[in-house]
């Protein structure tokens, strides 16, 4: 069976850190597996081979790059959410903002309540509220 499945690579040792953030988020979400290096490398001991984990139901891998590249995240590609609630988007869109940049402010845009942050890792979140 063919499988997607979003992958963030981190850059500076801080995917664990980001995943513990992201599971915290939605309720039920939940690291499903997780792999790091230990003390023979290649990467850091103790940063993330490859974890996966769930963010609003969604399985999400990851890893930290032990090899520094010359691109990161981009908002060209992003995660977007849907939310029961204008106050769970609001608790969204402040918690995944807090330390990161607003790409387009908490509004609605006439299609409803939206925002689009980019978090303090730099990664990209479109934000939605049903109805």
């Amino acid at each position: 069976m063919t499988d997607l499945v979003p992958f963030l690579m981190f850059q500076k040792r801080d995917a664990a850190e980001a995943m513990s953030f992201y599971t915290s988020l939605f309720p039920g979400d939940s690291v499903l597996s997780e792999e790091r290096y230990g003390a023979d490398g290649p990467g850091p001991e103790g940063t993330i081979v490859m974890a996966e984990f769930t963010v609003a139901g969604q399985r999400v891998r990851c890893s930290d790059s032990f090899i520094q590249h010359g691109f990161d995240f981009t908002p060209s590609t992003s995660l977007f959410v849907t939310v029961d609630s204008t106050d769970e988007l609001k608790r969204t869109y402040e918690a995944l903002g807090e330390g990161g940049g607003t790409l387009m402010p908490l509004d609605d845009y006439g299609f409803g309540p939206f925002a689009w942050v980019n978090d303090r890792w730099g990664v990209s979140w479109q934000l939605s509220a049903k109805g």
